[in-house]
């Protein structure tokens, strides 16, 4: 045998052992590390509501200004109508919410607020009524002929309204020295239909994720 074919067999033989003992190390070092955990959400009793609304699909439309309430709307108005035309879903098989939060909270509650405090209101979410130059004698999204909310709530849909901002609104109405509480639960007591109080419209929103809604943001 020839030294260049003995030192070829020689080169083999210790590339071979080379890779067996990468394999085997490798598979030590597999065996070493820790299983990849999978995280699941904490579950709170103030968010089971999202869970026990019925529907074959979840989603939240997430706003926060004036100008994404009527938005809001139409994206929900035309999600529930392609629902039925292109899938044969009744409006009872889709799980809306639409949160109002930030300037957008103003206008889940009803009419005999915005009766009250309609100038201010408007002034606080930068609202102007594009046929009318007068402050709002009712909330703009549930009197006639634009009784938008209603109607959705009426479909099903329910509303998520931020209570930090509604605490924030209920100051700014009572003014220095008023009484922001009278004020703050004179507004709880007058929410529009299908609505509810959540902590805060920033955690409705994260936590609707962790139950498996899709999330659109308008305005």
């Amino acid at each position: 045998m020839t030294n260049d074919m003995k030192g070829r067999r020689s080169l083999m033989s210790g590339i071979g052992a080379f890779a067996a003992a990468f394999a085997l190390g490798s598979r030590r070092v597999a065996a070493q590390a820790p299983a990849a955990s999978t995280f699941e959400p904490a579950r709170h009793a103030q968010d089971t509501w999202l869970d026990a609304i019925p529907g074959k699909h979840r989603l939240v439309i997430d706003t926060t200004s004036s100008a994404g309430v009527p938005e809001a709307v139409r994206f929900a108005s035309n999600i529930l109508a392609a629902n039925k035309e292109a899938y044969g879903l009744e409006d009872a098989e889709t799980a809306m919410v639409v949160i109002l939060r930030h300037s957008a909270t103003a206008f889940g509650f009803s009419d005999a607020i915005w009766e009250k405090y309609g100038e201010a209101l408007a002034r606080f979410t930068s609202y102007a009524d594009p046929e009318s130059t007068g402050p709002p004698t009712g909330n703009p999204f549930t009197v006639a002929p634009r009784s938008a909310l209603d109607g959705l709530a009426a479909r099903g849909v329910q509303f998520a309204l931020c209570d930090r901002a509604s605490r924030g609104t209920s100051r700014r109405l009572a003014g220095e020295g008023g009484d922001a509480e009278t004020v703050y639960q004179e507004m709880v007591a007058n929410r529009i239909p299908s609505s509810r109080l959540v902590s805060a419209g920033v955690i409705a929103v994260t936590r609707a994720q962790e139950y498996g809604y899709s999330v659109i943001h308008v305005g």
